[in-house]
Order: structure tokens, then C-alpha cells, then sequence
């Protein structure tokens, strides 16, 4: 009853992060079947038995060490459980990739986990990828669970959410919205701003995560590339009943113009990149950079009030598209954007 109050309560919270998962392993599962594959390698003379009844895995000739697999009293260490989910994983699913998203500090039993798996005889076993990301820590140093540091991922989401409200009341951004409205940009706001600051940095650098700072309308912030994204919706919904077919000459491009549009025809390139390299920092600095430069392009050029019709549909039509690049680009991230702000 316990596991089960347990559960419920990462589900809360993975609710809360708008994550979902399509299937979960219990340990109940996959105990068993990991001591038939330990079994299995003892057979295939992959594994050896130690004098006193260990079981391990010799991998010195590849660079490593030695790797217990089953105690000496038969009872499994958690790669035997690891042994286990790949294989039930595979079975189900059939994927070309497997990839582990775990912080740096298990590199080592990531290796030892493809290696066994590979000298089992399973070809499928190449495709196992260890996503291996730094540890985030706050501004005060790293959190230390033995040192009462530990950060409280639901505590954590309160406070940032606790300063997206306060800091967009402050700038008056929930003029004229319903009191269910506010609270829910306040949400799409803090969530956002927590996913991009730990989303905006390569996988393999430190993150220093810091709650005030990553609710910044202002700066390298998912908050920023919102409000920018409801800036566009702003006009769009001002130039809904505009045709912005129609402008042919692009001649007279201004250099914000052309650095916009050459931003945008660079989307899905940085997109497979992000996919090739498994580091969603590319999709991140892409969002915030595409987002800064229709920002000064807003700022230095008339949009709806261009001084001819053509310029005005251009813009309107690089507005579009802008907009719909920032939620594409978002949306990969985990991150909403809102329509008004």
C-alpha cells in the first residue's frame, strides 16, 4: 500500500510536468528473468562464477574491470534487474536505439550493461546509448542528499512558480484575464522557465540552476521566447483578415529581414542536428535566438503599419512563421506557449 502511495505521487508530479510514459517496469518483472540471463552467460562461458559464489563479468580486456552480477548469496545488484529490462524492452518494442537518460555518474555501469549485453550474442545490443548529462546544482553548490541539500522536485516547482506569479503581476502581464487565466499562464510560465534553463545547456555541461533567474522576460529565458511567441499572436490576431499572399519583390529586404529569414529556413537542419547529437540545447538556443531577432525586428521596423502593402504582408507572412516555429521548436522541448501574455 505504501509503493502504491508512492507511485501516485510521481505521477502527480509527472502530470504536473506534462510527462507521460508509455510503459513502466516493476523490479517484480524483471528480478527473476535477470538471474535466467545471469544463468544464461554462465552457460555461454560469458559469465564466471567466483570462489565464493559471485558472479561476475571479467571486462579488464576492454578497458574496465571486473563486475559483480549476483552476489555471492544469490540475491541481484541492480544491473541484474538492467540485464533484465533491456532484453524485456526489446522483446516489446524492437527499437533500433535504446537510449538511457542518466546522469554522469553511472558512465561506468552503462558500459558494463552494453558490453555484457553484446557479448551475450544480442546484435540488437549496439543500439543501447547512455544520454549521460551533467548534475545540476544550485547556485550554493551542489545538492547533497546526505547533507539535507536535496532538492525536492515538487518544492523545487512551487518556487519557480511562486516567482512566475509574482513577477508577472508585477509586469502587469495578466491585464485583463479571468482569475483561472492567470493561474494558468502562471503555470505555463514557471514550468517553462525551469524545462528551458535545464534544456538550453549541453547535456554534458554543469547546470547552476537558479529559480529567479530563469524567470527573466528579459534574458536568455523560456519566458522571454513566450512572451515573444504571444507578441506574434498579438499580431496575427490584428492581421487575421489579411491576404499575405501576394509580395513578390524582395529586393528591398532590410538586413533584419534577411537574417529572419535565413534564421527561419534553418529549423529542421538544427532539429536534426539536436536529434543526431541527442542534445535538446540545440532546439533551445535556436527558439531563444530566432526569438531575439524577430524582437529587434519588431522594434526597429512598423509591422502592420509599413509604409507600403507589400512590406506589410512580408512581414506580417515572417511574423507567421516565426510564430509557428517558436511552438514547433518548443513543443520538442516540453515547453507551451501561450497565445496572449
Amino acid at each position: 500500500m505504501r509503493i502504491q502511495w508512492v507511485f501516485e505521487g510521481f505521477q502527480l508530479t509527472f502530470n504536473l510536468l506534462n510527462v507521460d510514459f508509455q510503459k513502466d517496469y516493476f523490479e517484480s518483472q524483471t528480478y527473476m528473468l535477470g538471474k535466467d540471463i545471469v544463468e544464461e552467460g554462465l552457460r555461454k562461458n560469458v559469465f564466471k562464477k567466483r570462489a565464493d559464489g559471485a558472479v561476475i563479468i571479467d571486462l579488464t580486456a576492454d578497458g574496465l574491470d571486473e563486475k559483480v552480477l549476483l552476489r555471492s548469496d544469490g540475491t541481484s545488484v541492480y544491473i541484474t534487474q538492467d540485464l533484465a529490462t533491456a532484453e524485456l524492452r526489446n522483446k516489446e518494442f524492437g527499437m533500433d536505439k535504446m537510449i538511457y537518460v542518466v546522469a554522469n555518474e553511472q558512465d561506468y555501469h552503462f558500459k558494463v550493461l552494453k558490453l555484457a549485453l553484446q557479448k551475450l550474442g544480442h546484435a540488437w545490443a549496439d543500439g543501447i546509448y547512455h544520454l549521460s548529462y551533467a548534475l545540476v546544482e544550485s547556485p550554493t553548490g551542489r545538492f547533497k542528499s546526505r547533507e539535507g541539500k536535496t532538492a525536492d522536485a515538487d518544492d523545487l516547482i512551487s518556487e519557480v512558480l511562486r516567482i512566475a506569479e509574482e513577477k508577472t503581476k508585477e509586469l502587469g502581464k495578466t491585464e485583463g484575464f479571468s482569475e483561472e487565466q492567470a493561474a494558468e499562464l502562471y503555470q505555463t510560465i514557471g514550468l517553462g522557465a525551469l524545462k528551458y534553463f535545464v534544456l538550453r545547456v549541453n547535456p554534458y555541461k554543469k547546470i547552476i540552476f537558479n529559480p529567479e533567474e530563469s524567470i527573466d522576460f528579459h534574458g536568455h529565458t523560456g519566458p522571454f521566447v513566450q512572451y515573444t511567441h504571444a507578441r506574434v499572436s498579438a499580431i496575427m490576431r490584428k492581421a487575421q483578415d489579411l491576404d499575405i499572399s501576394g509580395f513578390t519583390n524582395l529586393q528591398t529586404l532590410n538586413e533584419v529581414e534577411r537574417e529572419l529569414i535565413i534564421l527561419l529556413s534553418e529549423y529542421e537542419n538544427v532539429v536534426r542536428s539536436a536529434a543526431e547529437k541527442y542534445d535538446p540545447s540545440e532546439v533551445a538556443n535556436y527558439v531563444y535566438t530566432l526569438a531575439k531577432t524577430y524582437n529587434k525586428f519588431y522594434h526597429d521596423f512598423p509591422i502592420l503599419n509599413a509604409s507600403t502593402e507589400e512590406e506589410k504582408k512580408l512581414r506580417v507572412a515572417l511574423s507567421l512563421q516565426t510564430g509557428l516555429l517558436i511552438k514547433k521548436g518548443t513543443k520538442l522541448l516540453g515547453i507551451t506557449v501561450p497565445e496572449k501574455m
